[in-house]
């Protein structure tokens, strides 16, 4: 058995772990990488191992770094079946259509520039019609409920509390008849404890090889409660100078929790009186996703809904809009006054963010809040680090704009919640492998795993590397 990490190796993004059991093929994930254009785009079309000779896809959860590159595998071979809980299936119905409609833009806007200098045009990576393709491929179970892809290979899914539907991966495999059968558990993405909306991350007694997330090791989030508070701050500072908020923030999940605290504060009379929009036509069809699956809500979600809400809904209230219609979207552009602006995509890369970027950073009234990790590289990153003149649309824009960043509203959890949860096993893994994390978070993690844990190596593979795990 044998297992190699094709993506999500000492960087963030385009998980992809591929397990061969005896010939059978295993690819845990096979989300997009995200990072410069150009680099994203060959890694993202041309997958490292050939897509028909693999036989299952386990989905851990329907973040697109996570799910994005499926209707790029089904397109090059893939047949097989896409294992994942109904609601990663029903979000990554919306999501993998909208990654389709943003591969198309990106090949229209690349083949323009290639034009001008006489290159031949690029193919978008997929299609909207291959994303409705690779959806047939799609198959959802519920927690705990013990699937067999084969005789050899069972796999469960438990809820890892990071976004609506997300999952702890085991599978538990016996190679041959006669002898002992290894677990193998992914951590995916793992969520905070006492977060709003999702339940906590379940602790699991048994792992033989453990792969496990890093995205945040060597670093702690403050407690949502505080971040809460200084969203409230942040608003109200800025509708006192007149300005605007504007939040690039990923359209599942993120999204959702912002909604839900914004809703807490207006009900409890704490913001001021502003419109707030969320203008992603993808959020909107995943809010849609969160409602019909409350199933999935944690108890204080549930008894805040039926007991608290005066609407009824924690997704909504009364000065707050969701914009789908494009029109609707560029009249807020020309809008003046204070307000707050929702928009995707999380890492200001593609979407309407870039538009109300563009409209708002060079004006000292508004704010620019970053509410998620920011991978190298991107729009979102140079934000952070409040690089002096970004470049949006090809133009060149001046960042005058008060820059926040606020990681208390992160759906991963933080270094001391991957060490408890790592530590929760009866039995320490035999071999663990940190991936999911940049650099410095895995090297950090794994140093920390190898002094709590008793377990007889702990590795942070790199990308393309190959492991022998029995």
């Amino acid at each position: 058995m044998h297992i190699t990490f094709h993506g999500a190796a000492q960087t963030v993004t385009g998980s992809q772990h591929l397990i061969n059991v005896n010939g059978y093929k295993v690819l845990l994930d096979c989300g997009l990488y995200q990072g410069k254009r150009e680099e994203s785009r060959r890694r993202n079309q041309e997958l490292p191992f050939d897509a028909a000779e693999v036989d299952a896809v386990v989905l851990s959860h329907a973040h697109i770094d996570h799910s994005g590159n499926i209707p790029n595998l089904v397109k090059s071979g893939f047949r097989g079946k896409i294992i994942c809980t109904s609601a990663t299936q029903d979000l990554c119905n919306a999501m993998l259509l909208d990654s389709g409609y943003i591969q198309e833009k990106d090949a229209e806007y690349a083949n323009k520039k290639r034009a001008k200098r006489g290159e031949p045009p690029v193919e978008p990576i997929y299609t909207q019609e291959d994303a409705t393709e690779a959806l047939e491929y799609f198959e959802g179970i519920e927690y705990k409920q013990p699937y067999k892809l084969n005789d050899s290979i069972t796999v469960t899914l438990h809820d890892a509390g990071h976004m609506l539907g997300s999952s702890i991966v085991a599978l538990d495999i016996k190679e041959s008849k006669t002898g002992p059968s290894t677990r193998i558990v992914f951590s995916g993405d793992l969520g905070r404890p006492n977060v709003p909306i999702l339940c906590d991350p379940v602790f699991l007694k048994s792992a033989d090889i453990l792969l496990i997330e890093s995205t945040y090791g060597g670093r702690t989030h403050p407690p949502i409660e505080d971040s809460a508070e200084e969203l409230k701050q942040i608003i109200t500072r800025t509708y006192k100078r007149g300005g605007k908020v504007i939040i690039p923030a990923f359209a599942v999940e993120r999204t959702q929790l912002l909604v839900y605290v914004l809703n807490r504060l207006y009900h409890n009379g704490e913001l001021p009186d502003e419109p707030i929009y969320v203008d992603s036509p993808l959020a909107v069809n995943v809010t849609e996703v969160f409602r019909r699956n409350p199933e999935y809500f944690d108890d204080e979600t549930r008894h805040y809904l039926k007991l608290e809400d005066p609407d009824g809904d924690v997704f909504g209230f009364k000065r707050l809009q969701y914009i789908r219609d494009v029109e609707e979207s560029k009249k807020l552009n020309t809008l003046e006054g204070p307000c707050v602006i929702i928009s995707a995509s999380g890492m200001a890369e593609a979407g309407r963010i870039q538009h109300h970027l563009k409209n708002n950073i060079e004006d000292r009234k508004n704010t620019v809040l970053i509410v998620g990790w920011q991978a190298p590289q991107t729009l979102g990153r140079r934000l952070v680090e409040k690089v002096p003149k970004v470049r949006i649309f090809g133009e060149q824009y001046r960042l005058k704009a008060e820059v926040v960043t606020l990681n208390g509203f992160s759906g991963h959890a933080d270094h001391h919640g991957l060490l408890t949860w790592a530590k929760s096993f009866r039995k320490s893994p035999e071999r663990v492998f940190v991936v999911h994390g940049d650099p410095d978070a895995a090297k950090a993690l794994a140093g920390a795993l190898r002094e709590t844990l008793n377990c007889k190596e702990v590795r942070v593979p790199g990308m393309g590397q190959t492991f022998k795990i029995s």
